[in-house]
Order: C-alpha cells, then sequence, then structure tokens
C-alpha cells in the first residue's frame, strides 16, 4: 500500500511516500479517509515526547485493529511484527490547544487515547489507570492526545495545533 502524508520543514511543504512490498512502484499515490494523529503539549522536553507518543498510538492499535497492516519480513524470511497501515502525524500545541481538542474529540465520539502530566510519576500500567481515573475529564492536566477517525472529523480537532517539527 503507498500512501503520501504532507510534513513541514520550516516554511516549506514536503510531500512524502510510504510504501509497501505489495504494491507496484507505478501504482498512484493513495490518500486516506482516516487520519492518525497525535497531539503533544509543546512543553514537553524531547524524551517526553517521544514516550508519550508511543504509549498513545499503542492504544490506538490495540483498540483498533482494521488500522494495524500485515506482518513484514524480510528477504531471509525473519518474520516482523505488523504496523499501521497509514503514517502517524505528530502535532503540537499548547495547554489549551490540547484541552480543546481533548472536547472536540469527546464530542465527536471518536477513538481516543490521553496521556496526562500524573503518568510521568507512575511506573506502571495500574498506577497510570489509576492516576486518569483519579481527575475529571475536563480537569486532567494533558500531555498527549491520540485520535483516529475521518480526514475532516480529525483536522478539525485539531484546530490551533502546528506540525510537530
Amino acid at each position: 500500500m503507498q500512501g503520501t502524508y504532507k510534513t513541514r520543514r520550516g516554511r516549506v511543504r514536503q510531500s512524502r511516500s510510504m510504501t509497501s512490498q505489495s504494491m507496484a512502484s507505478d501504482s498512484a499515490p493513495v490518500r486516506f479517509d482516516t487520519k492518525i494523529a497525535v497531539l503533544l503539549r509543546d512543553d514537553l522536553r524531547t524524551w517526553q515526547r517521544l514516550n508519550v507518543t508511543a504509549f498513545l498510538v499503542s492504544g490506538l492499535g490495540t483498540a483498533l485493529p482494521e488500522i494495524i497492516g500485515e506482518p513484514y519480513a524480510d528477504a531471509d524470511g525473519t518474520p516482523y511484527l505488523p504496523l499501521f497501515r497509514q503514517p502517524v502525524l505528530v502535532f503540537e500545541g499548547s495547554k489549551e490547544v490540547l484541552r480543546a481538542a481533548h472536547t472536540r474529540t469527546l464530542s465527536r465520539e471518536l477513538p481516543r487515547a490521553v496521556f496526562t502530566s500524573d503518568m510521568f510519576g507512575t511506573g506502571n500500567d495500574a498506577d497510570n489507570r489509576a492516576a486518569v481515573r483519579a481527575v475529571p475529564g475536563a480537569d486532567l492536566d494533558l500531555v498527549g492526545l491520540a485520535v483516529h477517525g475521518p480526514r475532516n472529523a480529525v483536522d478539525k480537532i485539531l484546530k490551533g495545533a502546528r506540525m510537530h517539527p
């Protein structure tokens, strides 16, 4: 499968291709009807951005098996785990942008994953869930949000966010 996604480098907008072995090289780019997006708070340290992104997309992958592709294998036949069928776009925004995106995600009832600042102080899954459960949704100190849904809906949810540099 081949898909095209947009990235930003400064003020220039570039297009990159995502390909897999199953599609011939002369095939036209696919425009995905859905979008996988991660929104990170802009005040996170680099290690936190990477950690939060990894945690958030793992939630989408387990809840939405249809967005996962087929397993990979190299020319030697060594098997590898399957990956998402489409790119994951990473955005950043202020605490206020993240809160607004969370509210819009809930109103559209799209699949979502959250990561709160309290989760940085825990060391396991049970404590992570307890940290989220202890706070009303409107009061969560969100540092990350992942969402999957129709392109237009996800674009509206991300209003005010910018592509992660």
